[in-house]
């Protein structure tokens, strides 16, 4: 057995070398992300590898899991001692090498392992790491298992066991691919930018997509772990504009960006305009429920009040439920009401039979995109775009807020809405009509108009997102009003843009 981590260690001590570091903010609502070095060592990844391995014991699962890694300089090290702390707990393990995270979840289904382990920052900037886990596919861990997680590693209370195995599944990388392009072809031949930020999706992306008989136009495919440019992060308007720069010098029919680990992919249109991920996902309701009537959506409470109030959905039978923000909680809401989809703001989307399996793949969201261009050959991305109700909405901005004291002051907002409600005190001019607190708090105003704030689930931040369908002026004035009532708590910092 392993020592009891702790907590903070100094670096280059013998405490350092002897002692697992896992800093317990690190075990987030449904992931783990920590400063390696800082605060989390290679004695801490393996002491949360024992940890997993207790978890599903516990859980009455059986030992076997697939882990992956992404292109980071330090994942594949951080993966080695995160297999050695596994097998140590008795779990056999399988390991897919460098990958995307949604290759590792399909490995779950390939290989037949019920748990997965994924050492990815996903976009994050250099110097974090984490793991995206589960233990019932297609789901991954959400609060009620990271809590315990939590437990069993930071008391050092995980045994080791007799068992453990280890296998190197060579070639993996091609299985997934050739999965995705099984059966899908397109009938033009589409100009497309793939924009990967230096991360682990170029790799991949541009591959599937040549694969499908797209055009492909690479912008920053290239595996360099540092990051050069920008973070592989669709949400970053850095990015965003980088990708809308070549599609307009290329004349490219659409612009896809993906995420550092894949599950996530942004899109610009043949004008260069950025579309925030929660309107692609309206556009793609609206493709997806012509073809499959009456079909349920689950929607995070972060995107546009479109999947609710949309006449064309609304004629095609579908249905819209909102849920909290995270790739975990959307999964398992999909899951749960056997939803055809379910979009986040974010990027992450996730389809269910008869499109996919449920969870949340870069790649896939892709090649939607790209079937709803081809099976609308008379319009562009812009045309569908346009043919939406109009909304004003911010994207979506982080302002500093300490891990320590996220949550508490994001109660301390939804304690002061919930308040100014039972006042029938305006906000931002007008009455409050409805407050949502499934996931922070998102307050609705007579004209429509919305505001929400949360806490980051993995890193130190709140999340704001103000939309209206009325007019620019509304959408800033309901960005004042919500950004007044966060100035109240001192702890919150600057914002990393705004609108």
């Amino acid at each position: 057995m392993l020592p009891t981590p702790q907590p903070a260690l100094a670096p280059n001590t013998y405490a350092y070398e002897t002692t697992p570091l896992v800093k317990p903010t690190g075990f987030r609502e449904y992931d783990a992300r920590w400063l390696f070095g800082s605060e989390l060592n290679l004695m801490g990844v393996q002491a949360l590898g024992l940890g997993i391995a207790q978890l599903v014991r516990e859980r009455g699962v059986a030992p076997e899991i697939v882990v992956g890694h992404d292109f980071r300089s330090y994942s594949a090290s951080i993966k080695l001692a995160l297999v050695a702390g596994l097998m140590a707990g008795g779990m056999r393990v399988k390991d897919v090498g460098l990958a995307l995270s949604p290759m590792a979840y399909y490995a779950q289904f390939a290989l037949d392992c019920p748990c997965v382990a994924m050492v990815t920052a996903s976009h994050n900037d250099n110097g974090w790491t984490g793991v995206k886990m589960g233990l019932d596919r297609p789901l991954t861990f959400g609060p009620d298992e990271m809590s315990r997680l939590k437990e069993i590693v930071l008391s050092g209370a995980a045994p080791a066991r007799p068992g453990g195995g280890y296998e190197y599944v060579d070639g993996f990388a091609q299985a997934y691919l050739d999965d995705l392009a099984r059966g899908r072809s397109l009938s033009r031949k589409l100009k497309v930018v793939a924009a990967c930020g230096n991360g682990t999706a170029g790799a991949f992306a541009p591959r599937l997509l040549e694969r499908l008989g797209c055009e492909v136009i690479p912008l920053d495919c290239e595996l360099d772990h540092s990051f050069p440019r920008y973070n592989p992060n669709p949400e970053d308007m850095e990015m965003l504009h980088a990708l809308a720069d070549t599609v307009r010098e290329t004349g490219a029919d659409v612009g896809l960006g993906f995420d550092g680990d894949g599950d996530r992919c942004g899109v610009v249109d043949e004008t260069g305009a950025e579309i925030f991920a929660d309107k692609i996902g309206v556009m793609l309701a609206r493709d997806l429920a012509a073809l499959h009537p009456n079909a349920r959506f689950v929607v995070d409470v972060k995107s546009t009040g479109l999947f609710m109030t949309d006449p064309e959905l609304a004629r095609l039978g579908a249905v819209a439920d909102y849920w909290k923000t995270g790739h975990s909680y959307i999964k398992a809401r999909v899951k749960q009401l056997g939803a055809l989809a379910g979009f986040e703001k974010s990027g992450h989307f996730f389809f269910g039979a008869p499109i996919g399996r449920g969870y949340d793949d870069g790649l896939v969201t892709a090649i939607a995109v790209l079937e709803m261009l081809d099976r609308n050959p008379d319009r562009t991305m812009s045309d569908l775009y346009a043919a939406l109700p109009r909304t004003w909405g911010s994207p979506t901005m982080s302002p500093h807020c300490p891990d320590e004291v996220k949550y508490d002051v994001v109660a301390r907002v939804t304690g002061r809405i919930e308040a100014m409600r039972a006042a029938r005190e305006p906000i931002a001019g007008a009455a409050i009509a409805d407050v949502v607190t499934v996931n922070g708090v998102r307050v609705t105003l007579a004209d429509g108009t919305w505001g929400l704030v949360r806490a980051s689930s993995n890193k130190p931040e709140l999340v704001v997102v103000v939309e209206s369908p009325v007019s620019r002026a509304r959408l800033e004035e309901m960005f004042a009003a919500v950004d007044a009532i966060l100035r109240e708590s001192p702890e919150v910092g600057a914002y990393n843009q705004t609108i």
